[in-house]
């Protein structure tokens, strides 16, 4: 797609009642992104001239996270006038006046919209010489959308909004779904000529159509292929909808890309997770953030990784929690029960089970006892471990940071390791083990203990 020519408007002013929260509705997570996130990463893949993103329900919270993620995009602040009509008419204000191609307009609450559709709706466009293209999708179930009228000749007529419609026009399966394209100059003329007698008293974007087909220019519409694409988030049930939709989506590409995921419906992968061919993924785990997962590595059930890198031929888990920051190199093993935050476990390493191993450097073929504890906060600040390589831990160790242990050293087990342990030495500190003849009889008579020890030494 050229980029001369486009420019695209996200609308993401409206207050999302519905979602019954705190956070904005375009703030809302959906496998590892905001669902404003979602849209923009798409938008952003277009070529565009100009990213222009509409705001106007907590701005504030909004603008700070395109700050930070989509520093190019071209913030929009929408006034007091509401509807979608309005907001394409302020981020008309920011568009150049001399531009004279084509504005895309996308919903920031449609998270699954892909570029493949918006570039065939771009190129319908402009072949069909159109003033303005509709996407549009065909309901079973229409309740709520707008209704697309056609004309005799096949194009659209109006739009008309669920509350504004007539019996007959509730009736119509063909619903707006909230992507346009629209030529430019005759999108300025027909806003400057919109009004907001509707229930709702909005500037809606959608009688800009009418207003086109009442000026003589051609409105077409394009029905899309798959209608999860343009599936809209209202509420906290759409939004759990979408995520399952997409989380399977997520997992049959890996799938076909050679990953075996034994139970797609109990694993979760955000879009931003990398996995190697042949890796096994089993039931009930979780892979979130900017995880990547090695060629033939193996991980779960029941696992938690955010954020994190298992190499080729690792294994993690079951019951396993790789924070952020882990990195397991090749051939490793995170075992059960193990949490491990900012560690990188090197090659051939192995933490078996019971363990947590926090800001951690630990370094080829080592072996951590089960039940260890890297204690790496004094209270006020975090400290780093260093393991060296083949160095051998017992279990119930403690390695209160900074500490080093060399290359090839042993720690005995049960020991609180508070000072470094040079190469090829022991590290221990317990003391000689003491017993206390015929205790249990004297201090706990008539226990159940007390007489299974009197028996005993009866015989």
């Amino acid at each position: 797609m050229s980029a001369k020519g486009l420019v695209c408007v996200v609308l993401a002013a409206g207050s999302g009642t519905r979602m019954v929260s705190a956070t904005p509705k375009v703030m809302h997570q959906l496998a590892g992104r905001t669902l404003l996130g979602h849209v923009m990463a798409t938008a952003t893949s277009l070529e565009t001239s100009g990213v222009y993103v509409v705001l106007r329900h907590q701005k504030e919270i909004i603008s700070e996270y395109l700050t930070k993620s989509y520093p190019a995009a071209i913030q929009v602040e929408q006034d007091e006038i509401a509807g979608t009509g309005r907001a394409v008419e302020v981020s008309l204000s920011k568009i150049p006046a001399d531009f004279k191609g084509d504005v895309l307009v996308i919903s920031g609450d449609v998270p699954l919209m892909d570029t493949q559709t918006l570039t065939d709706l771009v190129a319908a466009h402009r072949s069909g010489k159109a003033s303005a293209t509709i996407l549009t999708a065909l309901l079973e179930d229409p309740s709520g959308y707008g209704r697309i009228i056609r004309g005799s000749d096949g194009q659209v007529a109006k739009i008309v909004e669920h509350l504004d419609a007539t019996e007959a026009e509730l009736a119509i399966s063909e619903i707006n779904a909230g992507v346009y394209i629209f030529d430019a100059s005759d999108l300025r003329q027909a806003l400057s000529k919109l009004q907001s007698h509707n229930a709702q008293g909005e500037r809606y974007l959608t009688d800009v159509a009418a207003l086109l087909v009442e000026g003589g220019h051609p409105v077409m519409a394009e029905i899309v292929s798959d209608n999860w694409l343009v599936h809209g988030i209202n509420d906290r049930v759409q939004l759990a909808e979408v995520a399952k939709e997409l989380n399977n989506r997520i997992c049959k590409a890996w799938q076909l890309s050679g990953v075996t995921i034994l139970d797609p419906e109990s694993t979760w992968i955000d879009v931003q997770v990398t996995i190697g061919q042949d890796a096994t993924i089993h039931p009930s785990t979780h892979l979130r953030g900017l995880t990547s997962i090695g060629a033939n590595a193996e991980v779960g059930p029941s696992v938690v990784i955010e954020n994190s890198t298992v190499h080729e031929a690792a294994k993690v888990g079951p019951f396993a929690y790789l924070r952020a920051g882990t990195d397991l190199g090749k051939s490793g093993k995170i075992g059960s029960f193990v949490e491990t935050k900012n560690a990188k476990i090197g090659t051939g390493s192995k933490v078996p089970h019971l363990s947590y191993v926090g800001d951690a450097e630990i370094g080829e073929g080592s072996n951590i006892g089960a039940g260890t504890i890297f204690a790496n906060y004094d209270g006020v600040n975090k400290h780093t471990s260093k393991i060296g390589s083949f160095v051998r831990t017992g279990s119930q160790n403690v390695f209160v940071a900074p500490i080093t242990i060399g290359d090839g050293a042993y720690t005995a087990a049960g020991t609180v390791v508070r000072k470094d342990v040079a190469s090829g030495e022991l590290g221990m500190n317990v003391s000689p083990q003491r017993s206390i003849a015929d205790w249990v009889i004297n201090k706990r008579p008539g226990t159940t203990s007390a007489e299974a020890a009197s028996k005993n030494k009866s015989k």
